[in-house]
């Protein structure tokens, strides 16, 4: 029997001391730099587009000529090539979400250093609870194991590991090993019903059986009151500092601590998703949902001086709710994890939803009331939950079946070439 690879990412913490912690750091902004060397090399070149071997050959002649390039390991460097020339590619693809790559900046850029060949790793199990591996310039180094690695552990997944990213976030540094597992092959046809879901702010989600899937929220009465207390401080000392100059360090302790706070709350979120992900998967063979554009539904509703928006700050509350409840990142983890187990996720039209009676077809907008959907058809005069209602209409709607990101549109070759600036 033939297995079948999937790609998959491991996240482990690292446990650096002050020295590694500082030539990492002095790595990821040689790799920003990098970025940024790269992306005005390709934009305002003269003359013919920068191909692939032409930014190589810079990069080469860059090391060599700048001393500080250096701190940055050639295969990573090499890395960064490839990472710039993937978002041309996926800003080329009319399906992907991606905007057009920009300059990165030393405070907003997330810091990360790529460690494109597993066999520099040297990856060992040091105990339970400890690994070790070999990072380029900086030695040997543990990492937190909370998961066997394929091809490491007697008994385990069987696969490898590929590579690896060093990252750091509001929690530290965290290593990404990219993983290649091998499964057995999907049986035919997922044994489960056909379900509908309702992605809502309320309610997320909403299945067509009448259940739901609801969460507590992700910070308790005292963390939210810190956060609250955190972002007054840092509104009251920014506005108190001059223009244009660099906060003072009390000043960048709090924005630290609000940033690991907001973290807090998206691991709890994420980490509720692929639980309850997982219990749909398992159940469901065929997953139903909306087709929305959420880049559209957030958008800002101030609008400009000549016409200014309506609403505006309730607007902003919503398109936090809907931010919080990260609907994007459910239907993606739904679409990998139907296709590992021979379900498939189906993306229906959204208009009409929510203001449509499942049971007689009638539409009417008056029908919904916040969480109350009451049909206006005297014929028919069902009353019920309006998420429920909507889910119910997903379910028995036709879409678009999909099975993963990668189906979803065409992917282009990152050879393509970006267009030169005006």
């Amino acid at each position: 029997m033939e297995l079948v690879k999937r790609a998959r990412a491991h996240v482990a913490r690292l446990d650096l001391g002050a020295d590694q912690v500082a030539v990492l750091d002095a790595q990821a902004h040689t790799a920003r730099a990098l970025w940024n060397l790269l992306h005005e090399y390709v934009t305002f070149r003269q003359g013919r587009f920068a191909t692939l071997k032409d930014c190589g050959a810079a990069i080469r002649t860059a090391r060599r000529e700048i001393d500080w390039m250096g701190r940055l390991p050639a295969q990573a460097a090499q890395a960064v090539l490839k990472t710039y020339r993937q978002a041309w590619a996926n800003f080329f693809n009319p399906d992907h979400p991606a905007h057009r790559p920009t300059f990165k900046g030393r405070v907003r850029t997330r810091l990360a250093v790529d460690v494109p060949q597993a066999r520099d790793l040297q990856i060992k199990r040091v105990n339970r609870r400890w690994g070790a591996i070999n990072l380029p310039k900086v030695g040997r180094v543990r990492f937190r194991w909370t998961k066997d690695l394929p091809g490491l552990t007697r008994g385990g997944a069987a696969g490898r590991i590929t590579g690896a990213r060093l990252v750091k976030d509001a929690h530290g540094r965290q290593v990404v090993f990219r993983t290649q597992i091998l499964l057995a092959p999907v049986p035919a046809a997922h044994p489960g019903h056909t379900v509908g879901i309702d992605r809502g702010v309320t309610v997320a989600p909403a299945l067509s059986d009448g259940t739901m899937r609801e969460h507590a929220p992700w910070l308790t009465s005292g963390e939210r009151e810190h956060l609250r207390r955190l972002e007054k401080t840092s509104a009251r000392r920014r506005a108190a500092r001059p223009k244009r100059t660099r906060p003072s360090g009390r000043e960048q302790r709090t924005y630290d601590q609000i940033a690991r706070l907001r973290a807090k709350a998206k691991r709890r979120a994420v980490d509720w998703q692929h639980q309850t992900t997982t219990e749909l998967a398992d159940t469901f063979a065929v997953i139903k949902v909306e087709k929305l554009s959420i880049l559209n539904m957030v958008k800002s509703a101030k609008g400009t001086i000549e016409a200014p928006g309506r609403n505006v700050a309730q607007k902003a509350g919503l398109n936090r709710s809907i931010g919080g409840e990260a609907w994007g990142r459910t239907v993606t983890l739904l679409e990998y994890k139907s296709a590992d187990r021979g379900g498939q996720v189906v993306k229906v039209p959204a208009p009409g939803t929510s203001q449509t009676c499942h049971r007689c077809g009638h539409r009417d907008a008056a029908g919904r009331n916040r969480t109350v959907f009451a049909c206006t058809n005297p014929a028919c005069g069902w009353v019920g939950h309006a998420d429920t209602n909507a889910a119910i209409n997903i379910k028995n709607a036709v879409g678009t079946p999909v099975s993963g990101r990668g189906d979803l549109g065409v992917t282009r070759s990152v050879k393509r070439q970006p267009p030169r600036a005006a």
